[in-house]
């Protein structure tokens, strides 16, 4: 049920669905200009803004879903689409859960830094990301989301910068050292930032099924 999308937007639903094909147009600008630095903010803003319509638009929910996308109570303006509803109970301040993941990061065209199935065990499972809720060591809108999700349930979710990555110790990160450092010059890029372009760096798309709970 979890999407995974490429920086080229070439998606594939997991599992047994039909590949999903996009081709994103490429734009091709001349030698920076004067003019071309100052079309740059809105050139990036209708980026992301296609990049977040067809992210959000690619899977239709299961049967047991509610196709509806929202804004979750009291999150800073974090957005949740139910891609499965879960059936088992819901974590609380202090709960140890484990989630699986894909994050991508809006900016770049749907650029996937770090997945949890990627992170492999000795007998080549997958790890899942374990944190207790309440804990601060998750960026805001993760803890948010899960918060309100019940085991087994995925859930995609539209995290705003101010929920987002704030510094480079929140987790979760990409193990690979080159992918780490790309998605934080990205959304730390003080150029960029200087021109005004704070509000759509950081924006990220995390689809994440809460795999189970632990009361603590």
């Amino acid at each position: 049920m979890i999407l995974q999308c490429f920086a080229a937007l070439q998606c594939s639903i997991v599992p047994h669905h039909p590949t999903v094909r996009l081709v994103h147009p490429k734009i091709i600008s001349p030698t920076p200009s004067s003019s071309t630095i100052t079309r740059r903010g809105g050139l990036s803003a209708a980026l992301i803004s296609t990049t977040l319509t067809l992210l959000l638009t690619l899977t239709p929910p299961s049967k047991s879903a509610i196709a509806e996308f929202s804004e979750l109570p009291n999150s800073g303006g974090v957005k949740a689409l139910e891609l499965r509803l879960g059936d088992g109970e819901v974590p609380a301040d202090g709960d140890q859960v484990a989630v699986h993941y894909y994050g991508r990061l809006a900016a770049k065209q749907g650029w996937r830094f770090d997945s949890t199935y990627d992170h492999k065990d000795e007998n080549g499972e997958p790890i899942p990301f374990v944190f207790v809720i309440g804990s601060g060591k998750v960026i805001s809108g993760i803890g948010t989301a899960v918060k309100s999700m019940k085991v087994g349930g995925v859930r995609r979710v539209v995290i705003p910068p101010s929920q987002g990555y704030q510094n480079t110790s929140q987790e979760p990160v990409p193990p690979n050292f080159f992918d780490r450092q790309r998605l934080f010059t990205t959304i730390f890029n003080p150029t960029r930032l200087a021109n005004g372009e704070g509000s759509t760096l950081g924006t990220l798309v995390f689809d994440i099924e809460l795999v189970s709970l632990r009361h603590k």
